[in-house]
């Protein structure tokens, strides 16, 4: 795979997330430690780490902020055998004052060699949300606004999303839509409360060899989403000695992040993550926390030596 091709093929993804029309809010849950949850916004992930691979985290944003947003989630995928297929599944909790999300997700990709280094993946994603709103929760001022009379529960809906992902032992990047389906909530025919919209999220990274022991792996998520400015966040990792993992992020006009993250032992990582943030809003929180523990399980055919950086 020539460097060229890999350059001009992101500079099409980066254009393509800048001329999305925008009329919507942004709706899906934020990530600092994007890097390390790519199965939440990218199908095509499934299976590429060569393990099984289980992850959870927990994200609690905005600390002290009432109503602020509390995220958990969990995820498993893994290659079938040795074919070229692999499988994911993840399950999504989202808080949100009187709103809560309910959100689970099957992942399939297939990966076709593209050189000796190369691997480029496509996945598909199905989902299944369920939405419920508490409005006997809130502190309703005309008591016979008809959309407050009843709570919304279970309200399901479907959707489907696809990616490519493409990868070597030191680099990657990929393009996704994780829902490709704009539904509307509490559609009643007459009004819509909240309308899902279409997030397009554009990823990379590369490890750097600073000495045999210090590595060094910058990465970037830009998110597109109808009706909010493009978002964009950066980061650089240290890993040393193959266990200890410190950086920092920044997530334009929004907030600086420090990262922190140890690998216990073989198949077993965890890490945290702090956000402080640069907006007004800074003056009514105390930062966002984010930890995670990812465990994996090797088979005997493809036994990893050293932990891969993503």
């Amino acid at each position: 795979m020539k460097i060229n091709t890999i350059i001009r093929g992101l500079a099409m993804g980066i254009t393509l997330l800048v001329v999305i029309p925008q009329t919507f809010a942004q709706q899906d849950p934020q990530y600092t430690q994007y890097m390390y949850n790519t199965i939440q916004v990218n199908p095509a992930y499934a299976g590429s780490r060569g393990a099984m691979s289980i992850f959870g985290m927990y994200r609690t944003q905005w600390v002290g902020l009432d109503g602020a947003p509390k995220t958990a989630n969990v995820s498993m995928h893994t290659p079938i055998n040795n074919s070229r297929l692999g499988l994911g599944i993840s399950f999504n909790n989202d808080r949100l004052g009187v709103m809560d999300e309910n959100n689970l997700a099957v992942d399939v990709s297939y990966s076709v060699p593209t050189s000796e280094n190369w691997k480029l993946s496509f996945g598909v994603k199905a989902s299944a949300n369920l939405l419920n709103v508490e409005y006997d929760r809130l502190n309703v001022y005309n008591p016979n606004d008809g959309l407050l009379q009843e709570n919304i529960e279970n309200q399901f809906s479907p959707n489907i999303g696809a990616g490519i992902y493409m990868h070597s032992e030191k680099t990657y990047f990929g393009l996704s839509v994780p829902h490709f389906l704009e539904t509307d909530r509490y559609d009643d025919n007459s009004v819509s409360t909240m309308k899902k919209s279409m997030h397009f999220y554009l990823i990379g990274g590369h490890v750097f060899d600073l000495s045999p022991s210090f590595k060094f792996k910058p990465a970037f998520l830009l998110k597109a989403v109808e009706g909010s400015p493009l978002q964009a966040d950066v980061s650089a990792n240290f890993m040393l000695n193959d266990k200890f993992v410190l950086g920092g992020a920044y997530r334009f006009d929004a907030a600086f992040s420090v990262m922190a993250g140890f690998q216990i032992q073989d198949g077993l990582f965890v890490g945290y993550a702090y956000d402080a943030e640069t907006t007004k809003l800074a003056r009514y929180n105390s930062g966002s926390h984010e930890v995670f523990l990812r465990f994996e399980l090797f088979n005997r055919y493809n036994r990893i030596t050293t932990p891969r950086f993503f």
